[in-house]
């Protein structure tokens, strides 16, 4: 059964109050509150969203080890839940099945253990940093980032079919002038771009409909602050032309920018109507809570294990892709 997680759930285990834990995961910079502290909030607001373990069993047979290489350093991880759900899901995994699983940050190598017998890498990687970690081990997984055509064991997220979903949803509200906030990036070597992939799914859909209009669309960087300051600009520059639905590609961005429309006294959902995207802890602790698309980040980490498993016990050398499903939650940014 997974536990719920409430926020006098969250204050207890870490000994703050609630005001503390909700400005924390509101992303309030002005609360004066030490980075260890912050980052305990998070991980026990994502913690209690799983199982939780009653023991661990010993095992006699030879333990695999497991190198989780996140993309993210533990700081930026904090301000984008997805990849730290992944984490724990992948972690949790491990446990279960009695694997030794390290972890190293930032893509950092050399923290890597040379007799690991499979990495788990999570993120965005380039080709360079991908022929790094081969060097390692031949036994490669990405999750979130196709590796396939390069041989690798991959678990994605459906793009394509989520964001109809969110475009058809609005749509069929009468809702066709929508805006969107998404988000691009650099690996960590600064090789490789990363564009939004929700971006490009969008786009088709939208022209599809003959219903595309770039003045709608604002990039960020994924951040809680670059939503705030796309959304600033999206009202500064439409203003009374504001679209009455913004499409935002993760739920950091989105509390940004519902952030700006309250300061700018922009109602939601009655004025703007907000769809996010990957359903982290905290589309859940904003408000109005946030309506966004469930990825289902434990079983992304937890299906990579399973596939370094196959591969180590079958000999399998045929590379894999699995895509794992999404789901739409309604919340109170989308309601009439």
């Amino acid at each position: 059964m997974v536990i719920a997680a409430t926020l006098k759930d969250i204050a207890q285990s870490v000994g703050v109050s609630l005001a503390t834990v909700s400005r924390v995961l509101n992303y309030d910079r002005t609360l004066s509150v030490s980075e260890s502290t912050r980052k305990q909030i998070f991980e026990v607001a994502e913690e209690l969203n799983y199982t939780k373990l009653k023991h661990r069993a010993s095992s006699s047979a030879k333990q695999l080890k497991i190198a989780i290489v996140q993309w993210y350093s533990k700081t930026k991880e904090l301000d984008d839940l997805y990849y730290m759900s992944i984490r724990l899901g992948l972690e949790k995994r491990c446990e279960q099945r009695h694997i030794l699983a390290t972890r190293s940050f930032q893509n950092d190598l050399q923290a890597v253990d040379t007799d690991v017998d499979a990495i788990i890498a999570i993120g965005k990687f380039s080709q360079p940093q991908v022929e790094a970690m081969a060097q390692l081990t031949p036994n490669l997984v990405f999750v979130d980032q196709d590796q396939l055509c390069h041989g690798y064991d991959s678990v994605v997220t459906d793009f394509q079919f989520a964001v109809k979903e969110v475009v058809d949803f609005f749509w069929q509200r009468d809702q066709h002038r929508i805006g969107l906030l998404y988000g691009t990036e650099w690996t960590t070597d600064g090789e490789l771009e990363v564009i939004d992939p929700r971006y490009k799914a969008f786009k088709q859909e939208m022209m599809a409909r003959d219903a595309f209009d770039s003045d709608l669309v604002f990039a960020g960087d994924y951040t809680n602050h670059s939503g705030y300051q796309e959304m600033q600009t999206a009202i500064a520059q439409l203003g009374d032309d504001l679209p009455d639905a913004f499409f935002v590609t993760n739920d950091p961005m989105a509390g940004g920018a519902l952030k700006a429309l309250h300061e700018n006294g922009i109602a939601v959902p009655e004025r703007v109507k907000l769809f996010s995207f990957n359903d982290t802890t905290i589309a859940k602790y904003v408000f109005p809570e946030l309506s966004s698309v469930h990825v289902n980040t434990e079983l992304m980490g937890a299906t990579a294990v399973d596939m370094v498993e196959n591969r180590l016990q079958t000999g399998r050398s045929t590379p894999q892709r699995i895509t794992v499903g999404t789901e739409l939650i309604q919340r109170e940014s989308t309601l009439k």
